[in-house]
């Protein structure tokens, strides 16, 4: 499409083994590549997966400039694509990790986000073994006319985290999660990136880990809320096209963001 961004979804299981997963990876940014994708949005805990989390995770973690984000940097080379993709992030002492997303092109590192409010709900104590991210001014990158921000997961519940990057001037923000299976998850995670889209009237992509642990139906959501590509439960990508145009006219019928009267501001 003429003046359109193809923007993937790439949705797959990451595994206890980091070449093992720049493998898969690469697969799927070569699939989503061949079929015209600029952009390709990979999930949460990228790098390294284990369920549940032990003793090795900080092991296993790295600095931005480690093998995996290099290992990313190459494939953004090969195939000529922006790479976002989740990152075990080296922390702050020998235990307790960063959970981090990154934006990569051929270039080097963009952008990077560390999540905001840990999963310690629904029976899940992330905080026991990742540090949360602090507050800052959004990083975001551009591309063909696009500004691009980065957030993860649990963050997903928190509308003020995609107000703030809303505030930036963001166009599309990119959802990097694993959102863990159980009663009514399937139902929060699509309702929730409908709803982000719909009330900052901008595009909304997520990428989540498939069944069993994840829910899977990764997708890209318009600024009306509506479902332009999902992938399912399959490990698989799926694509939309993305237009400027398309905000526009949205944000002319509907100026929500500059009609609002309210600010956000960090809790102290």
């Amino acid at each position: 499409m003429t003046g359109a961004v193809a923007v993937a979804v790439a949705q797959f299981a990451p595994t206890a083994g980091v070449p093992a997963n720049l493998d898969s990876i690469e697969q799927l940014v070569e699939k989503a590549a061949t079929r015209g994708a600029r952009v390709v949005l990979l999930p949460e805990y990228s790098s390294y997966f284990v369920d549940p989390f032990d003793e090795p995770l900080a092991q296993n973690a790295e600095e931005i400039d480690g093998p995996f984000v290099t290992g990313l940097v190459a494939i953004a080379d090969r195939h000529d694509v922006h790479v976002v993709a989740g990152l075990l992030e080296r922390g702050r002492d020998e235990r307790r990790v960063r959970n981090t997303v990154v934006a990569v092109d051929r270039t080097g590192v963009l952008a990077r986000y560390r999540k905001l409010h840990l999963y310690d709900a629904f029976g899940v104590r992330e905080s026991d073994w990742v540090e949360p991210g602090e507050i800052a001014p959004p990083e975001v990158f551009e591309f063909d006319g696009l500004r691009f921000g980065l957030m993860t997961c649990y963050d997903l519940r928190f509308p003020e985290v995609t107000r703030v990057l809303a505030d930036a001037g963001v166009d599309v923000v990119l959802v990097a999660a694993e959102w863990v299976r159980g009663p009514l998850k399937e139902h929060h995670w699509r309702t929730l990136l409908l709803a982000r889209a719909i009330e900052n009237t901008f595009y909304v992509a997520g990428a989540d880990h498939p069944p069993p642990l994840g829910v899977g139906h990764s997708m890209i959501v318009d600024p009306q809320g509506v479902e332009m590509a999902t992938v399912g439960t399959a490990t698989d990508v799926a694509i939309a096209y993305l237009e400027r145009e398309t905000l526009d006219r949205v944000r002319q019928v509907n100026p929500a963001l500059r009609l609002r009267r309210f600010r956000v501001e960090p809790l102290a």
